[in-house]
């Protein structure tokens, strides 16, 4: 009896002082500011971590038809990323993250060209080497204004495009103007990959010229580059051209590897954000003679990545810039992996050029971009490639 006594003050007091801490919980809860920093932000993240999550339960319990949680989520996700009102930083969610990683030489089937819409059809800008295109005789320039018996005149890109496109191994018959002169051409599908690197010679008044073209900043595009570049030299290219029109950039690392082709040593690119310190990122090694006189072709899609590649070879003199304004970014993403199997592509920092250049107009705004030494436009309509053509003259100058 003694000790069933002693026992019960013991249980009240721990009942008082039980119900005393969760007083002084549930009034801290509502007073985050008086907890010190580790605790108040603990508390803080599950109380909107609740929120969300009761938000969510209440949704997808009462509206008035069913809905996906997951696809609530994904939605709010992406609303945020949306509220910070920058072009470049963007929430993928899972589907949209694979499709993503998979963009990296993406195989097609199809007839290897890339186009612009054209009132009358589809104007063709490049044609990948080696492609059913190529081996039928298209050309940049050219217009495609029928397929089969479709007309493709007030036609959308998009329908026109899905014509031409088919299984690898059929056959497909285009009408196409060059010039003034109108042909008819059949052309067998092919599976193909899109080449993110190519390269060929061309003389300009006796001059070989090495003209290579990159595409995109992917993973692996530096070494492919490299090894157009050697090829174009054992050719016997005395002159290089590096052709970044339409090129929208990429990966920061392979910048710098592309211009570590070129650029034998020193900055290549410097980088400042708010959550890391600032970085200096140099020349490889590895880089071909200086002696060898190049020339970069941009136009106004020319961007990130390849903006970085062209100021830096512009900065250090390595190369003259023929073509028109780059477009202008001054901002650097990196893509960061979510446990949901999405991603989270975000603007991290801003980048300088060697000579401390910022490409962009201040944080995410559009800027000047890179002022080429020579101007020259690009037009789809006329025949052959005018810019093309100039850095041909601008970079066989350097010879003589």
């Amino acid at each position: 009896m003694a000790s069933g006594a002693a026992r019960t003050p013991r249980v009240v007091t721990r009942i008082v002082a039980g119900l005393i801490v969760l007083v002084i919980g549930i009034w801290l809860g509502g007073h985050p500011s008086w907890l010190p920093n580790v605790f108040r932000g603990a508390l803080v993240e599950n109380s909107n971590a609740q929120l969300v999550n009761e938000e969510l339960d209440l949704i997808t319990k009462d509206y008035y038809r069913p809905i996906s949680r997951t696809q609530l989520l994904n939605r709010g996700l992406a609303a945020m990323v949306a509220s910070l009102n920058d072009p470049y930083s963007r929430y993928y969610d899972p589907g949209a993250y694979r499709s993503f990683l998979n963009q990296s030489n993406p195989h097609l089937s199809g007839v290897g060209i890339d186009v612009v819409p054209d009132p009358r059809g589809l104007r063709i800008v490049d044609v990948f080497p080696h492609s059913p295109a190529a081996v039928a005789g298209l050309t940049h320039g050219d217009l495609i204004v029928r397929v089969g018996s479709t007309s493709l005149s007030g036609r959308s890109a998009d329908f026109a495009s899905r014509l031409i496109r088919g299984r690898a191994g059929t056959r497909v018959t285009l009408t196409v103007i060059s010039g003034a002169r109108r042909r008819t051409v059949t052309i067998t599908r092919a599976d193909l990959v899109v080449p993110v690197a190519s390269e060929s010679i061309v003389t300009y008044h006796g001059v070989k010229i090495g003209d290579l073209r990159l595409t995109a900043f992917t993973d692996g595009a530096g070494a492919e580059l490299r090894d157009d570049t050697k090829r174009a030299l054992a050719a016997g290219a005395q002159a290089l051209i590096l052709d970044l029109r339409e090129n929208g950039g990429g990966l920061l690392q392979e910048a710098v590897n592309v211009a570590s082709i070129f650029v034998p040593d020193g900055t290549i690119v410097s980088t400042d954000g708010r959550s890391q310190p600032r970085q200096v990122y140099l020349a490889r090694g590895g880089a071909i003679p200086t002696r060898i006189p190049m020339v970069v072709l941009v136009n106004r899609d020319t961007a990130s990545s390849a903006e970085i590649v062209t100021a830096a070879l512009q900065d250090r003199g390595r190369a003259k810039v023929v073509g028109t304004h780059t477009y202008g970014k001054g901002v650097f993403q990196e893509i960061q992996p979510l446990s949901n199997g999405g991603a989270l592509d975000l603007t991290v920092g801003e980048y300088f050029t060697p000579n401390g250049r910022n490409l962009g107009g201040g944080g995410v705004r559009q800027g000047a971009g890179v002022s080429p030494n020579v101007y020259a436009s690009d037009n789809p309509a006329a025949p052959g490639d005018h810019a093309l053509s100039v850095a041909e003259r601008v970079v066989a100058a350097e010879l003589r």
